[in-house]
């Protein structure tokens, strides 16, 4: 047989109790209004320092590691083969392949398949948008360094 729950005791507390609940309640408004107080002080005084510099949008296809690091490689060389690639970034097939596709998607760079003898080769340019592309990134960071060299 289940045993019944013991029933609380809802008596009205005594009246010290709850005015003091009442002064509790009443100092924790005051305090959050004097937060809020001094938050918007601290905002005005955020809002009143000189607006930092609008700096340059990255190109994102080139900014990401891999990608960078293909672009220039491949700006100081006519043309690099995946294998040379693949060294010169320390990086695994399936991510130099996916970066590469991603470039090429974007024609910054031009892939060539072919065989010499029986085994395949693939080779990889840097086309005129690619290089252009890589310029205008350099400029873009340059801008960055020289803002930040002048705060």
């Amino acid at each position: 047989m289940a045993r019944p729950l013991p029933s609380r005791n809802r008596t009205k507390p005594e009246p010290g109790i709850t005015e003091t609940r009442e002064k509790i309640r009443a100092k924790t408004r005051e305090k959050l209004h004097e937060k809020s107080g001094a938050d918007a002080h601290t905002h005005a005084r955020e809002q009143a320092q000189p607006v930092a510099p609008e700096l340059p949008e990255l190109d994102r296809l080139i900014h990401e590691r891999i990608r960078l690091g293909i672009v220039s490689a491949l700006a100081t060389n006519d043309s690099l083969s995946f294998n040379d690639l693949k060294r010169v970034l320390k990086t695994t097939d399936g991510n130099l392949s996916v970066h590469a596709r991603k470039l090429e998607e974007a024609q910054y760079i031009s892939c060539i398949k072919f065989f010499e003898g029986r085994v395949p080769r693939t080779e990889y340019r840097l086309t005129p948008t690619g290089r252009r592309a890589l310029a205008e990134y350099l400029d873009q960071m340059e801008e960055w360094i020289r803002v930040t060299r002048e705060q």
